[in-house]
């Protein structure tokens, strides 16, 4: 067949950069980056002067280890992370009852150290408990003085005045390598 001298038509293409100019500014401009948030702590401010002698009893002090099989030890005991949380609130809310838990909250000290090859979820669910514990004594705290959860209050001299009751001090040491055995 013959062709016919008709010519085809041709599709313009000269705005086909700027729709993807513009579909790239959209996708830019929509999309969430993830950013990773991490532990958030309040770190002490930094001075040249080294801190004075800490002096504590070690009734005051709960020894939490993480070893590189990730077992959980509290005192060189082997414990499970579900039990974690409350050994830590009896031993924070003692009150000086129990002769090996801690004279008060605001004298209780609970070190955290992990092992280099303890895995970082482990790390984390540990570090968590610890946290929660004190977040449920607050929490508690606040609901028998002021009838509401610590996170819902709102009056600054409530909040301070239950921080005060059970200030964290968590205190996280430096990794070693301590082992399965513990150390």
């Amino acid at each position: 067949m013959a062709k016919s001298g008709k010519k085809s038509p041709e599709i313009n293409a000269s705005s086909m950069a700027d729709i993807a100019f513009l579909l790239l500014i959209f996708f830019l401009v929509t999309t969430e980056i993830a950013i990773d948030e991490g532990i958030t702590v309040t770190l002490p401010p930094y001075t040249d002067t080294p801190p004075p002698p800490v002096e504590s009893n070690d009734r005051n002090t709960l020894t939490v280890n993480v070893n590189s099989r990730d077992q959980l030890q509290v005192e060189e005991e082997v414990t499970e992370v579900r039990e974690l949380r409350a050994i830590t609130k009896r031993f924070i809310n003692n009150n000086g009852a129990d002769p090996s838990f801690s004279d008060s909250p605001q004298e209780a000290i609970v070190s955290f150290k992990g092992d280099r090859g303890t895995s970082y979820d482990m790390y984390i669910n540990v570090y968590n408990e610890l946290r929660a514990s004190y977040n449920d004594l607050r929490d508690e705290a606040s609901t028998r003085k002021f009838g509401k959860p610590f996170g819902d209050l709102i009056d600054t001299t409530q909040i301070n005045e239950i921080k005060d009751m059970y200030p964290i001090r968590i205190s996280e040491a430096e990794p070693t390598d301590f082992g399965a055995a513990g150390g």
